[in-house]
């Protein structure tokens, strides 16, 4: 028997499962999540180009960016003149306002504010440990540094999410309970954020523990509307987490395209569930996302390229090898 290779654009059949939405929103995080941990500084107008060929490949939204302190996250020093750089792009242009930055703090919405962004989020912790160590605070004392900025965000007329880390576990305390994971989302979202990004930050979720939490949310009166989920790949079950945020009415999932992304407190971390590897479980399924996969995977293989090494994604390792070509 003769072996054949896959053709390149090959999709999976649709068998659509009874219960699951019909259509879901990807959150793309790779140009900011992504890039963040990346030892090399990544050019300027690499990241311009990867955010463009996002948008190109029909992401609904695309994170850009994050105004933290260069000190704390070098790579993205440059925030300011990445988006500069895409609002003058003839595709983009204005629009370009309209993709999302995390602010850390005040003054990190003072630069969006300056610049006109549409869009903002906010990062907090669901425990006390990483509270301390990424933001310097507690867990009550976060929401104190939260306020004022959710405030001046809501007054501008800007659009505030929400991202809570360590939903799942955290590798100084531990599995997490599910009320602490709740009573710190239901804070951020009392604050105003219209949105609560729930993170699996160091890839520790299963399935039955998604729905569990997804559950107590809408015990607390946040239902699945409200919730995106944020999954790592290290123990490889992000795709089996979305199944379960699916079946529990979820219907916006954050990816990074190509799998970009990792977390510096999991030393076997794999990096964030990859959009191609989320793309094709959707088709499969018959559910609507509105991504071109073909133009998603060409972009993954190139900015794999770009920082010269393999894409984690399954996805583009299957289909990949023949779509690394330079833009246009």
């Amino acid at each position: 028997m003769t072996h054949r290779e896959p053709a390149i654009g090959a999709l999976p059949m649709r068998v659509p499962a009874p219960g699951l939405p019909e259509r879901v929103t990807i959150y793309e995080v790779g140009p900011r999540d992504g890039l963040q941990n990346e030892q090399a500084l990544v050019p300027l107008e690499t990241k311009a180009t990867f955010v463009r060929r996002l948008v190109a490949a029909g992401l609904p939204v695309v994170e850009a960016t994050s105004f933290v302190h260069p000190r704390w996250v070098p790579q993205l020093a440059d925030a300011a003149e990445l988006v500069a750089l895409l609002e003058a792009d003839d595709q983009l242009g204005d629009r370009a306002r309209d993709l999302p930055v995390l602010v850390p703090n005040e003054r990190g919405l003072d630069r969006a504010l300056e610049l006109g962004m549409r869009h903002v989020a906010i990062f907090g912790s669901a425990t006390e440990t990483f509270a301390a160590k990424n933001l310097n605070r507690t867990l009550a004392t976060q929401m104190e540094m939260f306020e004022p900025t959710v405030a001046r965000a809501r007054e501008a007329g800007l659009d505030v999410r929400a991202y809570v880390s360590m939903c799942f576990g955290d590798p100084w305390e531990g599995p997490v309970p599910i009320d602490q994971v709740v009573t710190a989302g239901r804070q951020l979202l009392d604050l105003g954020a219209s949105q609560l990004s729930l993170g699996d930050t160091i890839g520790v979720g299963t399935a039955g523990h998604v729905t569990a939490l997804v559950e107590a949310f809408a015990e607390a009166g946040v239902g699945p509307e409200r919730l995106a989920l944020h999954f790592h790949d290290t123990y490889g079950q992000a795709l089996s987490n979305v199944q379960a945020g699916l079946r529990a009415g979820v219907t916006t999932y954050d990816a990074s395209a190509g799998g970009l992304g990792g977390c510096p407190y999991a030393v076997s971390a794999t990096g964030n569930l990859a959009t191609e590897d989320l793309v094709w479980l959707l088709d499969g399924l018959g559910i609507e996302h509105g991504v071109d996969l073909g133009a998603l995977v060409a972009t993954s293989a190139w900015m794999a390229g770009e920082l010269g090494r393999p894409s984690p994604s399954a996805v583009v390792r299957a289909l990949g090898a023949d779509r690394a070509q330079s833009p246009a």
